[in-house]
């Protein structure tokens, strides 16, 4: 019994302690207090108020890195109010006084049984050194409530914020969005600031590069004072009808001085296909020829020639099948290497093919691409751009033809450069169509875009004509320009 009766003191005494410290969790028999209410997350991210967690003790001080917005409350303990009580606060720093402003200026109000009012301090420009801003409680329009916790340890009457090392980024919090395909028909997608933004630092920043596969505009609404979002509509600005096709631009973030891309970063806007297509079509197996490693397609694209006129250029590529496994869309059983053990067959894209080296180290020509440029290397270490494993897609009419259809170019990024220090970046994109023009004798017409804002200035393109043997019908001349080489 008396050791029953000791613990029982004991305990009294540690719920006094205790009590003394966290008294902001008493009931309405406690004197009436006033006094900063802010709580941190396990991940140092505020808990902005009216989330609440009781397992949280209110801080006097937080290293602030976000350039968003921080909500910092103020608590009033005390029964239901029958009237409005106001208190004044300060707002002092030790650096540049108009890096920051707060609001409402100085006068927090707090009635009935609203008994939390919120601080919100904005950061109007970016700090580059160690700089601190002291929130204090200065009086109350009450004399009966006590300005700070009930205890000398732990009053919570002031409040410091410590500014940090800035970390500001952006991602996309959505990475897909399908498109009907109408002409017009707009796609509204955001860029998510987490730890917010300075208007001034990206309106006139690249934060995209892009990958398209069709016209669109993009546009944006004003920031506002939501710093911690963007809102962009994308707008089409084609046609895109063809059931038996697939459209798709691809919007990627980049880093830029004080942003980086993180997480989520590249947004893809499609218009699917439609129409089922059927392996059987095999339209790939026109192209390639996987039992002779120097397969060769042949073409021409609308270039400048010597004399800088535009002409029809030829050019060839090995070409390839796509290797899949046996559960992709799109498998098509090439070989069971003669055995009964599935484990070792062979599948093929059936409406994939791409440009490759047999063996080596070396490059091929997809796309003619090195008649682009001068100066370009060889090397597939420093220009891996020149050859593109998985570079055209083939959608037959009506899903299942075997002798015409839609192809696309499948948008990606190539490296070319002329030594390992100068690379370039280039988006490729494009759409046609191809057909049998003759018996066994296959054309693909289509338009390839490239882009680089060093190099052409944004975007350019041209025509191209591909054939899956070496004797073809010379395309009759066009009346368009044309690209001209550029030097690496």
């Amino acid at each position: 019994m008396t050791r029953i009766k000791i613990f029982s003191i004991l305990f009294i005494v540690l719920l006094y302690i205790s009590c003394s410290k966290d008294d902001y969790k008493l009931g309405s028999e406690i004197e009436p207090h006033l006094r900063f209410n802010f709580l941190v997350k396990a991940d140092n991210a505020p808990l902005e108020y009216p989330a609440i967690n009781g397992n949280l003790i209110p801080q006097s001080t937080y290293e602030n890195k976000a350039v968003r917005t921080l909500k910092v409350p103020v608590t009033l303990t005390a029964r239901d109010l029958k009237g409005t009580v106001t208190a004044n606060f300060s707002a002092e720093t030790n650096g540049e006084s108009d890096s920051f402003s707060v609001k409402p200026t100085n006068q927090l109000s707090f009635q009935g049984n609203k008994l939390t009012d919120t601080i919100f301090v904005s950061f109007d420009k970016r700090w580059t050194k160690s700089q601190n801003i002291t929130l204090k409680l200065e009086t109350v329009s009450d004399p009966e409530i006590h300005i700070g916790n009930l205890n000398t340890a732990y009053p919570n009457d002031t409040f410091k914020i410590d500014l940090g090392t800035i970390s500001t980024n952006y991602t996309f919090p959505v990475t897909r969005y399908n498109v009907k395909g109408e002409i017009g028909e707009t796609i509204d997608f955001k860029v998510y600031y987490p730890n917010g933004f300075f208007p001034e630092e990206i309106e006139n920043a690249s934060i995209f590069k892009f990958q398209n596969g069709f016209e669109y505009s993009l546009t944006h609404d004003d920031y506002g004072d939501n710093r911690t979002s963007v809102n962009y509509h994308l707008t089409l600005l084609e046609d895109l009808q063809n059931d038996d096709a697939q459209f798709e631009s691809k919007i990627t973030l980049v880093n830029i001085p004080n942003y980086t891309a993180t997480g989520n970063i590249t947004l893809t806007i499609a218009k699917p296909i439609k129409t089922p297509r059927d392996v059987q079509a095999y339209p790939a197996s026109k192209f390639t020829d996987p039992t002779n490693a120097f397969y060769l397609t042949y073409g021409e694209h609308w270039f400048s020639n010597t004399a800088g006129n535009c002409a029809w250029q030829t050019f060839n590529a090995l070409t390839f099948p796509v290797i899949v496994t046996k559960d992709d869309p799109n498998a098509i059983l090439y070989s069971d290497r003669g055995t009964t053990n599935p484990n070792d067959d062979i599948y093929h894209d059936a409406f994939k093919i791409g440009f490759n080296v047999a063996s080596g180290t070396n490059t091929v020509n997809s796309f003619g691409l090195k008649r682009w440029f001068s100066n370009e290397s060889n090397a597939a270490a420093i220009s891996p751009g020149f050859n593109i494993t998985s570079a055209l897609e083939f959608f037959p009419a009506n899903g299942n033809s075997k002798t015409e259809g839609t192809v696309l170019v499948i948008p990606q990024d190539l490296t070319i450069g002329s030594s390992a220090s100068n690379t370039h970046t280039i988006a490729i994109s494009g759409e046609g169509t191809y057909k049998e023009i003759s018996a066994g004798l296959f054309e693909i017409t289509f338009e390839l875009k490239l882009t680089n804002d060093k190099l052409f200035g944004g975007t350019v393109s041209t025509q191209y004509r591909m054939y899956n043997n070496r004797t073809y019908p010379k395309p009759a001349a066009l009346s368009i320009d044309c690209p001209k080489e550029v030097t690496l």
